[in-house]
């Protein structure tokens, strides 16, 4: 607090006040020496006094509210003045409130105790929209396009960012969930604490229980040692469940429980603990079709879906793909130390018309292969899908995915393989080999 009088015992008496009740002070015996000490120490609060030689409060806390240092600073008169005129005229200089003297003490650290707690939670919403508009830059950074699909996208994470809520992110392969959650998080109040992925599709159906809630020394063959589950490391942070239609009916039901009540058991443990984790779950199915089949639990689903986010694949916004070619050939160009190219206009135009099973993933794969194989000033990929009819697009589709399994040596899963490369899930593109009729020749 900046207590300013030109009176020695009027400021020992309101510091005496303020620091009985924990607060800290410095002072100024001047106007002038006011505004020098409010620039500098940026106090949460002035308490200010109107009559003073040279320059009085009014003049004060004009000036003050003149400057950007410390415009938002709160002010309060603390005066003998009583005449209405006087406290009009405070209030319109920005003044936040009017204390006459002589004071209640409990009555002055009440005043301060609400002004500043207002201030605080004014702060507290400046940051907060702070961070929003950086997670917006940062969106339009990674998440290239101005289509209405894509603007829609970032207005939703800006709307559920800020509160506990659970997020359930639907979209196709390769559309960028996992971003979307990162997103999410990065501008949550949590966004200092951790946030942890699980990819529920890869977690052996034997150990799910294990990997979410822990287990204790000696409760299955090979635990040797208490482990630690993710809900346990994302305590105070965010639980981004990737793939969570993967999981096992039995699974799910402790996963409800959790987000029912904050409680879980680790694995062979005889008491419940407990963590506050915000989770947020994502998936390439239709849950509700899987509740209708049994193989997802209803309650869960509703539990889950409180908040949904649909990210729409890039067919849906084909606007945004020169942009996000663009985008993605100067990504490749820093990680590879490659001389940035242009890519043609054939590519362009071919790939608006393309459908891209793949979505982003597989567009950011195609263009830094062009890239690496680039001995021009322009980005030609071989695999630039054409322009054309409904046919000759399968034909492109086909001709890039036969291309790509023959460099993979028709390996389909794993890190080096062809599902890893075009960006789509093994199973998927065992179906979009099926469609187009691809078989091994030899």
């Amino acid at each position: 607090m900046l207590v300013v009088d030109d009176e020695p015992l009027n400021v020992d008496l309101v510091e005496q006040e303020l620091g009985a009740a924990g607060y800290k002070t410095v002072s100024a015996a001047s106007g002038e020496q006011a505004v020098i000490v409010a620039a500098k120490s940026r106090p949460d609060l002035i308490l200010l006094d109107v009559m003073m030689p040279g320059m009085d409060g009014y003049a004060v806390c004009q000036s003050l509210k003149q400057s950007e240092a410390t415009r938002d600073i709160p002010v309060v008169f603390l005066t003998a003045l009583t005449d209405t005129f006087e406290k009009v005229r405070a209030f319109k200089l920005g003044a936040v409130d009017y204390v006459t003297k002589p004071f209640q003490p409990e009555e002055l650290l009440a005043r301060v105790g609400t002004h500043i707690a207002l201030r605080r939670e004014i702060e507290a919403h400046r940051k907060s929209r702070a961070t929003i508009q950086r997670l917006v830059d940062e969106m339009r950074h990674d998440m290239v396009g101005d289509s209405p699909a894509a603007r829609r996208l970032r207005e939703q994470i800006a709307q559920v960012a800020p509160t506990d809520s659970t997020v359930l992110i639907q979209g196709e392969t390769g559309t960028g969930k996992e971003l979307v959650a990162r997103a999410i998080h990065e501008a949550s109040r949590r966004r200092e604490r951790a946030l942890v992925t699980v990819n529920c599709a890869a977690l052996p159906r034997e150990l799910v229980e294990s990997e979410l809630f822990g287990h204790e020394k000696g409760a299955f063959t090979g635990a040797t040692q208490q482990r630690r589950g993710r809900f346990e490391l994302a305590d105070g942070g965010t639980l981004f469940l990737d793939e969570v239609g993967e999981l096992p009916l039995e699974a799910q039901a402790k996963l409800l429980r959790v987000l029912q009540s904050g409680e879980f058991d680790r694995v062979g443990g005889t008491r419940a603990l407990h963590a506050d984790v915000r989770v947020i779950a994502a998936t390439n199915r239709d849950l509700q079709a899987q509740v209708t089949a049994g193989r997802f639990r209803s309650d869960l689903y509703y539990r889950l879906n409180v908040f949904p986010i649909t990210v729409p694949p890039l067919r849906e916004r084909r606007g945004d793909i020169p942009g996000l070619a663009q985008h993605f050939a100067a990504k490749a160009s820093r990680k590879l130390g490659k001389p940035l190219r242009d890519l043609s206009g054939t590519f362009l135009e071919r790939a608006g018309a393309y459908d891209w099973p793949g979505n982003i993933r597989e567009l950011e794969n195609m263009v830094e292969r062009a890239l690496i194989l680039a001995d021009g000033e322009l980005l030609f990929p071989a695999a630039a899908p054409a322009a054309g009819d409904a046919e000759s697009l399968e034909d492109v589709e086909r001709s890039h995915i036969r291309s790509v399994l023959e460099r993979t040596r028709w390996v389909i899963e794993g890190d080096k393989g062809a599902a890893r490369i075009l960006g789509l899930n093994p199973s998927t593109l065992r179906g979009r080999l099926r469609k187009l009729g691809i078989r091994k020749t030899s």
